[in-house]
């Protein structure tokens, strides 16, 4: 791992009520480098800007992380270097899903993360957005 991941731990322990699986850890310690500063990723296509046909909460988290993963790779990096993430959702209704979906893509990798719920996102058929840091060590 290439950041050192200061208390680890799996949200099924920390939301035992919620069927969730995400490794998380409350700080993450990053020296040197290089640091990605993404926008929030919303539900679209990078190139196109284009929405993704679907309002389910699951298919536009992968929108979104696939988004934050092509970024990354872009710019050098690995999902494995992401330290943090921020999850705007639009209802906690969706949370279980949407986390669920995100945590698939940073199995293992222990970023810190905040969920927020927001009245409203740039438009109105986005349900969800993520932003996301991370640290390409040197």
């Amino acid at each position: 791992m290439p950041h050192t991941r200061h208390r680890k731990f799996n949200t099924k322990e920390t939301y035992p009520e919620q069927n969730l699986d995400n490794d998380l850890s409350q700080a993450v310690i990053a020296k040197g480098g290089t640091t990605i500063f993404l926008r929030g990723q919303c539900p679209q296509d990078l190139d196109t800007a284009e929405n993704i046909q679907s309002n389910d909460p699951v298919e536009q988290t992968h929108k979104v992380m696939s988004n934050i993963r092509q970024l990354v790779e872009e710019c050098g990096g690995e999902m494995g270097h992401v330290t943090k993430l921020v999850v705007y959702l639009t209802d906690v209704r969706h949370r279980e899903a949407v986390y669920r979906t995100m945590g698939s893509y940073i199995k293992g990798v222990y970023p810190v993360c905040t969920g927020l719920v927001v009245v409203a996102l740039a438009r109105p058929e986005w349900l969800v957005e993520i932003d996301a840091t991370a640290v390409i060590p040197d």
